[in-house]
């Protein structure tokens, strides 16, 4: 089992992310700074590295270089203390694992780092696109983790934006491309979803494409949207008749937490667009 290698005990989030990989009896160690993780990269390989959350981005990637140049294969989940789009945008290009800035969930983060330190798979599963501020545009494998990666990617890209509306956009976000995973790709890691997000000066759109043959709307008896309004699980039936996972309610919480959802004709690519209350809350991501 690989183990994961935490920046630092001196921060109550550090602290708590390594309780969280001991009780899921995960094999971790912290360092107490920079040259002591080189150091323990040199003696032993860890499959991630944490850093420390009180870092700056910048600092964190002159990190990982060296650390790459010891141990090629290392992953990184690189906590800062504060991002900024073109940090995010780093990051993305130098293949970081995953990205968080506070308020930190340090269940969310051991959970992640558990994943990464067994996943063979992961360095090509985000190709970048293009990338600036304002504009950015990805490729990524229809994987279940690459999902869980981009998604802290696209948090941390949009971190100015009101607590309500970036919420709001991240739920409608993640049903998406849990439905273009699951249904345009049927999960097979082979497969293509792309993404592209884009920051106007009163709006934030998500493009969505996935590979598969689109759907037409009476189609979509498996899923919530399509339900009477006497019977809200209907779907569930049918799920459960097809072997599929419980759910089927992304398109409805989706549309319901976005300004306006719009898909193509045949159904594999959605606009999500969320209006801004005011132009001085959408400072350019």
């Amino acid at each position: 089992m690989s183990r994961v290698l935490v920046i630092g005990s001196d921060t109550q989030v550090s602290r708590e992310i390594g309780d969280a990989l001991s009780a899921a009896a995960f094999p971790m160690e912290y360092s107490a700074g920079h040259a002591d993780t080189l150091q323990r990269l040199r003696k032993r390989s860890f499959g991630v590295v944490i850093t420390h959350p009180d870092s700056a981005v910048d600092e964190d990637l002159a990190l990982l270089e060296e650390m790459r140049g010891i141990r090629p294969g290392v992953k990184c989940i690189l906590l800062a203390r504060q991002s900024t789009p073109d940090d995010v945008i780093a990051a993305l290009r130098a293949r970081v694992f995953a990205c968080f800035t506070p308020p930190f969930d340090p269940c969310e983060i051991a959970n992640l780092a558990c994943s990464a330190a067994s996943d063979s798979q992961w360095r090509d599963d985000i190709h970048v696109l293009s990338a600036r501020p304002g504009w950015v545009s990805v490729r990524i494998h229809c994987r279940l983790i690459t999902a869980e990666r981009l998604m802290t990617f696209a948090k941390e890209l949009n971190a100015q934006l009101p607590e309500n509306a970036l919420q709001e956009m991240m739920l409608a976000l993640r049903e998406i491309l849990m439905n273009a995973m699951e249904h345009g790709a049927a999960f097979n890691p082979e497969q293509i979803v792309e993404v592209t997000a884009v920051r106007t000066g009163r709006a934030l759109v998500f493009y969505v494409r996935d590979p598969g043959a689109g759907f037409r709307p009476g189609s979509l008896t498996h899923t919530a949207i399509a339900n009477p309004p006497h019977d809200p699980t209907a779907h569930l039936v049918q799920r459960e008749a097809e072997g599929m996972r419980v759910g089927g309610y992304g398109l409805l919480v989706a549309g319901g937490t976005v300004d306006e959802l719009i898909y193509s004709e045949i159904g594999n690519e959605v606009l999500l667009i969320k209006y801004l209350d005011s132009a001085s809350d959408a400072t350019t991501a």
